[in-house]
């Protein structure tokens, strides 16, 4: 349940196993496993789901986590959680803790930065002491989950929930150690930078779907409803038909995104807002997507017709053609826009 995220806490996931077993009201608090115990079998399952590749991915959250450091130096960050400690798995955040009087000035930069976050307060009564802790969840190549504390909190020793010791953290300074020892041949500031590049490209992706979900379409041709449902589901038709493909899945999820820009022509509208940032066979796809139904309903001219035959991405071309038909179905469930853009990352890092 945790390794899977339906759970989050580990209390509650305890006492629900527990209510699966039947032994619900059976039991001591001793014969539960402990945090600790859980935390190291959501590892083993993740190496087993997850493969070799889960190295690289501990590689690249960590790398994300210096690129967000750096950007969030004047606040005292430190890294803790599951990124600092090896133990991540499908979904994880990035946790970090910040050290500010003024929570304005985080968000000020996030603001700058174009990340979306949300802010959360959280009450927890310990001891008979009543607190408050404020979190901000920030949307970025990964999830990240701010925690953040006055300054005079900075050398608090903060004790650990799993296994009530002091809480593993480390500043900017100590990640860059653990990366060059844990991780060799890692270029800090080239694949920062790469992250960066990534950053741009995926935000775009993002800024450019989500307004898709107020786009109604006519109920004629797309009763499924608006077009970001129509575009995630033809994204995932995509993933299964070729789903190493970058280029053609992104097509897939992209085919549509300048219906929220100009409806009249969205073919010319979705291309000038992704110049720069598709390859020269993904903008082909996108912009011959409704030539291909005009060759299905044999509408099409013969001159333009034999161009587009004459393309090495012909038959590619007709295979989008066909999902973008079948990806008009209501009720299927489709995934979110992080995790289709999640996906299409994964497949531009070769994981």
């Amino acid at each position: 349940m945790m390794y899977e995220r339906s759970e989050s806490e580990y209390f509650a996931a305890k006492r629900k196993a527990a209510r699966q077993l039947g032994v619900e009201y059976r039991f001591r608090p001793g014969d539960l496993p402990s945090n600790k115990e859980i935390r190291e079998q959501i590892g083993a399952l993740a190496a087993v789901y997850e493969g070799p590749a889960r190295n690289d991915t501990i590689r690249d959250m960590r790398l994300a986590a210096l690129r967000m450091m750096r950007l969030m130096e004047p606040f005292r960050p430190r890294l803790i959680g599951s990124v600092l400690t090896g133990h991540v798995r499908q979904g994880s955040d990035i946790d970090l803790h910040l050290f500010t009087d003024h929570i304005s000035a985080i968000t000020t930069i996030l603001d700058e930065q174009n990340l979306r976050y949300q802010r959360e307060t959280k009450r927890i009564i310990k001891r008979n002491e009543e607190r408050y802790f404020t979190h901000l969840h920030v949307s970025d190549l990964y999830n990240f989950e701010f925690t953040v504390y006055g300054t005079d909190k900075i050398n608090y020793p903060f004790k650990s929930s799993i296994t009530g010791r002091l809480i593993e953290r480390a500043s900017i300074a100590e990640l860059e150690q653990l990366l060059q020892r844990e991780h060799p041949g890692v270029d800090l500031d080239a694949d920062v930078e790469r992250l960066d590049d990534h950053a741009d490209r995926f935000e775009l992706y993002r800024m450019l779907l989500e307004p898709l979900a107020e786009v109604k379409q006519h109920p004629t041709y797309h009763p499924e409803g608006d077009a970001l449902y129509h575009s995630l589901q033809v994204f995932q038709l995509a993933t299964y038909h070729a789903g190493y493909d970058e280029e053609f899945v992104l097509a897939a999820l992209l085919h549509d995104v300048g219906k929220a820009i100009d409806p009249a022509d969205h073919v010319t509208a979705g291309l000038q807002a992704l110049e720069g940032a598709i390859t020269e066979r993904t903008e082909f796809l996108i912009a011959h997507h409704m030539d291909a139904h005009e060759i299905r309903a044999g509408t099409l001219g013969h001159r333009a017709k034999q161009r587009l035959q004459a393309s090495p991405d012909f038959d590619d071309l007709m295979m989008l053609e066909q999902l973008d038909i079948a990806g008009r179905k209501r009720g299927v469930q489709v995934c979110s826009v992080g995790e289709a853009t999640a996906f299409i990352r994964q497949l531009s890092d070769g994981s």
